[in-house]
């Protein structure tokens, strides 16, 4: 198997408990990713023996004004902390907290020039942080259409933040089912990522569901990112359309090359 996966426990078997998920997902070989840890019973998850890949990084909080800044520093580090106990790998951020139906909570159609000189401010801020306690953040792009207003949400716009700051403690988390829905290209938006990428992540569009059941062909995908190098993590960040374990198996063969 040419990359190391994982799996989004909070999409899957949505009717079992979170650490039940976490279990099954290690039983079956494959990482697990969270979302947010507060509604979670952390010692219970500790014990599923599980490697958690990548978790939200943050509680609240915005890269582009101080108000915002200061909330998601100090709830990036209390998420460290707890990102540390369970050994993730990475802690995910986004340009603002996202609310019900991933709906930003600080909605921006502009995004100005300060805008813009202030969420680098803030990124390098995280970078510090995570210089300080030992872990690596990312910085995911989300699409316009589920995620509308959010700031610095473009594959493009995180890619220029992510570049521009160019430190190993911030890494781009480059979702490829946000990726088709924004700007499409998906394997040139890998390739000019590549130098910066700390984790891809995957569903197919529409309907994000596991590879096969839309209009990506992630197979001839994942042969393009190993014959360009890449042998970093690929998370499912998808609902099953039917069955959980076939969706894992479909997820599988997509990138095993």
């Amino acid at each position: 198997m040419t990359f190391p996966l994982a799996a989004c426990a909070e999409m899957l078997w949505r009717d079992r408990p979170i650490e039940w998920r976490a279990a099954r997902l290690n039983e079956m070989g494959f990482g697990v990713g969270l979302w947010n840890w507060p509604a979670w019973d952390l010692a219970k998850l500790e014990k599923t023996g599980a490697t958690f890949t990548i978790m939200n990084g943050y509680l609240e909080g915005r890269l582009a004004d101080d108000a915002g800044a200061d909330m998601l520093l100090a709830s990036a580090r209390q998420t460290a902390v707890v990102g540390k106990r369970l050994g993730v790998h990475r802690l995910n951020l986004h340009g603002t907290g996202l609310g019900d139906g991933g709906i930003p909570i600080w909605k921006h159609d502009v995004v100005t020039g300060a805008m813009w000189l202030k969420a680098r401010d803030t990124l390098m801020r995280i970078c510090d942080l995570g210089a300080e306690l030992g872990v690596v953040f990312t910085l995911e792009n989300l699409n316009l259409i589920d995620h509308p207003g959010c700031p610095f949400g473009s594959t493009a716009d995180v890619l220029a933040l992510v570049s521009s700051i160019n430190r190993p403690e911030l890494r781009i988390n480059l979702d490829l089912y946000h990726t088709q829905i924004g700007e499409g290209d998906a394997t040139r938006w890998v390739q000019r990522c590549l130098p910066w990428i700390g984790e891809v992540q995957v569903a197919d569009n529409p309907g994000r569901c596991e590879p096969g059941t839309g209009e990506m062909n992630y197979a001839a995908i994942a042969r393009a990112m190993k014959a360009m190098g890449y042998s970093g993590p690929v998370g499912l960040e998808s609902f099953a359309q039917g069955d959980e374990e076939a969706a894992l198996a479909a997820f599988r063969t997509a990138f095993t090359v």
